[in-house]
């Protein structure tokens, strides 16, 4: 359910005005509201074009789709470091997958997910942003089709920022910069990435932190989504992540199943309160 109590400023909008502006639903969610849902001005039916008058509540509820499959509990260690009834952000153990699948059913973070809020019958698992498996660090992950709908809006906007730590082989030239070369896949059996101009844009700010010998530690902020965007982008540079086997090299004694990359920080505005949300993790690698 989704509430909301017209402002002053807001009297005489139509209901439709309402529900995509200040509630900010999609048009999907509109319409899946309206035909099979229920949308009520002070607990009574309500039209799109009706008028609204300070002080109305309008009360939305939702249909939610019937989960397309019941996920096997996995149970283990999860740090969870922001929960509300809207949304969690998970820091994902590096080595973990992000998701399920025909090859992985039981022992991913979806799973793991499926656990922790004490395997509920309607679970509908809603990844907001993706982690390879080999990356560990800061996941946010919504509870309900609306907040996760708001939430890939916001997906790089200053609204919704993350950086991330890798520890390189070799050291990037220059020390600071922006890596704006366009990713496409490699070809249709592979999952691979490759630097092409055939591909989709793709841009990466990064800034060397610290050098460590023949390594670097650097942070790096993502422009655009990509997939494997972060070590395809650093590849290229020369500087592969420490222990990629796909883009490097496989480093398994110092980075068993994983390699040293980390979403480290997540700063996010909440969808539904607006609260200022401001999360750290500290990568693993470093630790050591």
């Amino acid at each position: 359910m989704r509430s909301w109590t017209v402002r002053p400023e807001e009297e005489g909008r139509s209901l439709r005005e309402i529900l995509l502006n200040s509630m900010q639903l999609s048009w999907t969610l509109l319409k899946s509201a309206k035909w099979n849902g229920r949308i009520l001005r002070n607990g009574q039916e309500a039209h799109m074009r009706d008028r609204l008058k300070a002080g109305d509540r309008i009360d939305v509820r939702l249909p939610e789709k019937r989960p397309a499959y019941v996920p096997v509990p996995c149970r283990r260690e999860l740090n969870i470091p922001f929960e509300d009834e809207f949304l969690l952000v998970a820091d994902k153990p590096a080595g973990l997958a992000s998701q399920s699948s025909r090859n992985q059913p039981d022992n991913s973070l979806e799973n793991v997910i499926y656990s922790c809020l004490g395997c509920p019958e309607d679970f509908i698992y809603r990844p907001v942003n993706r982690l390879d498996r080999g990356t560990g660090g800061l996941m946010v992950i919504a509870k309900d089709g609306h907040t996760q709908d708001l939430l890939q809006r916001q997906l790089h906007s200053e609204d919704f920022q993350r950086e991330y730590l890798a520890l390189t082989e070799g050291i990037p030239e220059p020390r600071e910069g922006i890596i704006d070369r366009p990713i496409a896949k490699e070809q249709a059996a592979s999952i691979r990435r490759v630097i092409t101009p055939e591909g989709k844009p793709a841009r990466t700010r990064y800034r060397v932190l610290e050098v460590r010998g023949s390594r670097a530690l650097v942070r790096l902020r993502l422009e655009t989504g990509r997939t494997h965007q972060i070590r395809v982008h650093l590849a290229s540079l020369g500087c592969p992540v420490c222990g990629d086997f796909l883009y490097g090299r496989e480093l398994p004694e110092e980075f068993p199943g994983c390699f040293a990359l980390h979403s480290a920080d997540l700063r996010l505005k909440h969808p539904i309160t607006g609260e200022r949300i401001e999360l750290h993790s500290d990568p693993p690698f470093l630790r050591a």
